[in-house]
């Protein structure tokens, strides 16, 4: 790991900065992930700037909507309750905002796959005038007027000079380090807890008839499926087809990850159902017919009362506490700043 050679004397003291390697681990029984910061060794300072920049309105138009507004740590990085996006001059997206996660593990992000590497990705709410509505020249002038972005980028990378690049770059050291893997069903996997016998139960449920989607230890395959959802009438939002343009992509979406689920309602792309509970009813009696239907749910996927009551049960292990409350994730100017929702069945 390099060393940046940025020397400040103040006085008699000379104080050297260094990026300080920042090794990232990978949690236990996790695959190998996608990203691993070949192109953009990881660095606490490099860490701490993209977090900055997470946190920072400056990088939209008003001020009002940095990244973390449409993603807030005690909602697994989520909107909390928002079924759509809220953005610049009171607009809203098409969209529900997914919570962000072991995002190093994912080849293609958004829920229609639409962006296919993590560094290119805050590009999309950035300059959606829905969103942040900003331009990233305008971005670029601002933080060479601030007082301390000069300074920080010059010690990460070695060299003055704010670019598109080395915002992206920044970014991605922060938003691929969110990584949820401590909750009790990884304590369980650890040997650290056992389950009780409701949650075994649920976990049974689930390996029958939720895994072939939700696959462990990550909660998702990561494929783009039709679940049988209608489609909204005022979005118009036709999924994976906008991206490749094929028939066969109609009203296909990236399976979400069910860690944290019940952090992250409201829930599907467009955050129709507000509860487990309704999604569950969804599978059981609730799909909807059509030519790229999912072959796994032409006839449903029967959950019974008692299936729903161990499932919920099971669901709640997901829930990674530590995760959200981690200060090294938090807004650096405020520290963790708000208890998680509560449940809603």
């Amino acid at each position: 790991m390099k060393s940046l050679a940025a020397i400040t004397f103040i006085g008699f003291f000379c104080v050297i900065w260094t990026n300080i390697p920042f090794p990232f681990p990978v949690p236990e029984g996790f695959p190998s992930p996608i990203y691993k910061f070949q192109n953009n060794p990881r660095t606490r300072e490099g860490f701490e700037l993209g977090r900055k920049l997470f946190y920072d309105g400056l990088l939209s138009k008003d001020g009002n909507f940095p990244c973390s507004s449409c993603h807030q740590q005690f909602a697994a990085f989520a909107t909390y309750e928002h079924r759509l996006s809220h953005g610049f001059n009171d607009q809203f997206s098409f969209r529900n905002a997914p919570g962000l996660f072991n995002l190093a593990w994912k080849k293609e992000l958004d829920w229609d796959g639409g962006i296919n590497h993590i560094e290119v990705q805050p590009l999309a709410p950035l300059l959606d005038p829905h969103e942040m509505a900003e331009d990233l020249n305008h971005v670029i002038s601002k933080m060479k007027k601030d007082k301390t972005y000069p300074v920080l980028f010059n010690r990460v990378f070695g060299s003055p000079g704010i670019s598109s690049q080395r915002i992206l770059k920044a970014l991605a050291q922060f938003t691929a380090s969110l990584v949820s893997a401590d909750s009790r069903y990884d304590k369980m996997k650890r040997g650290e807890v056992h389950f009780n016998q409701y949650e075994l139960k649920g976990y049974e449920i689930f390996q029958q008839k939720c895994s072939r989607c939700h696959q462990e230890p990550l909660f998702t395959d990561f494929s783009y499926r039709n679940t049988g959802l209608e489609v909204d009438s005022t979005l118009k939002d036709f999924g994976r087809m906008r991206i490749t343009g094929r028939k066969e992509d109609s009203i296909k979406f990236q399976v979400p990850s069910l860690r944290n689920v019940f952090l992250t309602y409201p829930y599907a792309h467009d955050g129709r159902f507000v509860t487990i509970s309704e999604v569950l009813e969804h599978y059981n009696s609730g799909v909807v017919q059509g030519p790229t239907l999912d072959s796994g749910l032409r006839k449903g996927i029967s959950i019974s009362s008692d299936d729903r009551f161990y499932l919920i049960y099971f669901l709640e292990t997901l829930t990674d506490s530590s995760f959200i409350k981690n200060p090294l994730y938090a807004d650096p100017a405020m520290g963790v700043r708000n208890e998680a929702p509560a449940h809603l069945h």
